[in-house]
């Protein structure tokens, strides 16, 4: 499989290419998801369908019995300015593939043309059959609470799936290195924003009101010690500040601070325990005479790999490119968050993180993100091949029954 994932690596790369060229934000993927299904027409995959969580698309291989497991890629973009000065940089100004997303759908699609002819070739070998999810959204919400994951899932994009797989290149990670995480993966992401209010005043006066940078000067340790003093040690979490923001003069004290932060967690009890906490710290503003409003808003839950399923990932990357080439950290791969979690609630799955660093890249989120394009053809044959032997029922005489 990774030979003939080497094969088709100058087709990948200019899927990836092309779509990186052509970047777009979450839910206005219209020309990635019409590349997605002009290229499945082409590979000859069955039940095309588009607008699948607005504008995702699924597309199936195999038999119609048997069991089924999907293989998931996003595809949108970031609201990031290129600085990489590649020849097929973002020609969409100040929106960019600063995650890889580009890098996933081109590797679905170089899985699905692998599959496909193995299907072709041998139909009688194959149990089970596979879907092809090429999800929207996942960097974010809209004004309604939706993202990606969400949306396919309401669309029922995975009600008949059994097992669920997907992968996510790392910047920062040697190229041919795979990685699988059991159990805590990544983290449940939440976000808030906070106004502490005073009276305002002169800066030469302070006494003479309820001076708010004061207020938030004792709010600060009380958040920042919340992952030591309120949740135990054990208990990994994350609360950080991202924006603070009041007053426009250095003799006037505002009458309001605006601050905005991130939560991190990876159990939902310590995730609605967070939730309590922080607000709890804005309370010292009404001890000490002033006034705050607090806005908490929920994000993705923490992602769980299934370990059965992680399992497959493993020993199908270990065939392919050798044990050596296998990281399997007990932790959690980092703190960052995935919509997959929806995915891998609703359906047990699991994602590996594919080595993709380049020299002089930029991290995940960054305008100067890049990632080594020599990296795709094992990421294409680990996902064609853990699928290859589920619908075979190679993967632990897996494809026996259905749920």
């Amino acid at each position: 499989m990774l030979q003939e994932a080497r094969k088709i690596q100058s087709k990948v790369v200019a899927y990836r290419r092309n779509i990186h060229q052509n970047p777009e934000l979450g839910f206005q993927e219209f020309k990635t998801a019409a590349l997605v299904a002009d290229a499945l027409a082409e590979i000859g995959t069955q039940d095309i369908q588009t607008q699948v969580g607005r504008t995702g698309v699924t597309a199936t291989i195999g038999p119609a019995d048997g069991p089924v497991i999907g293989i998931r890629a996003d595809m949108d973009a970031l609201p990031i300015e290129e600085q990489v000065g590649h020849a097929f940089k973002s020609d969409n100004p100040g929106v960019m593939h600063a995650c890889g997303h580009d890098a996933h759908t081109a590797m679905l699609l170089g899985a699905a043309e692998l599959l496909q002819q193995n299907y072709a070739t041998q139909p009688d070998s194959w149990k089970g059959r596979i879907k092809l999810l090429f999800q929207p959204s996942e960097e974010g919400f809209d004004e309604t609470g939706t993202s990606g994951a969400t949306a396919m899932i309401e669309d029922q994009a995975v009600a008949e799936l059994d097992h669920v797989i997907a992968l996510h290149v790392n910047s920062t990670r040697p190229a041919g290195e795979v990685a699988v995480c059991r159990g805590d993966a990544l983290a449940a992401v939440d976000s808030f924003e906070a106004w502490v209010r005073g009276d305002g005043g002169h800066g030469a006066m302070p006494h003479q009101g309820v001076d708010p940078l004061y207020l938030l000067s004792a709010i600060l340790p009380q958040l920042y010690g919340i992952p030591s003093r309120r949740i135990s040690p054990k208990d990994k979490c994350v609360v950080s500040l991202g924006q603070i923001a009041g007053g426009a003069a250095s003799n006037v004290i505002p009458a309001e601070v605006y601050l905005q932060g991130t939560i991190r967690s990876l159990s939902d009890e310590v995730r609605q325990r967070l939730w309590h906490e922080v607000e709890q710290c804005f309370k010292v503003a009404d001890t000490l005479g002033g006034a705050y409003e607090f806005r908490l808003h929920k994000g993705y839950p923490a992602m769980v790999n299934d370990a059965d399923v992680t399992d497959w990932l493993e020993g199908a990357a270990a065939d392919l490119a050798g044990p050596e080439a296998i990281s399997s950290p007990e932790a959690p791969f980092s703190m960052g968050a995935e919509d997959f979690a929806y995915m891998t609630r609703a359906v047990p799955g699991s994602m590996f993180m594919l080595g993709a660093a380049v020299e002089n890249g930029g991290a995940h989120h960054t305008p100067l993100f890049d990632i080594d394009e020599d990296a795709f053809p094992l990421g294409v044959a680990v996902l064609a091949e853990t699928a290859r032997r589920y619908v075979t029922g190679e993967a632990n005489g897996l494809a026996t029954g259905h749920h």
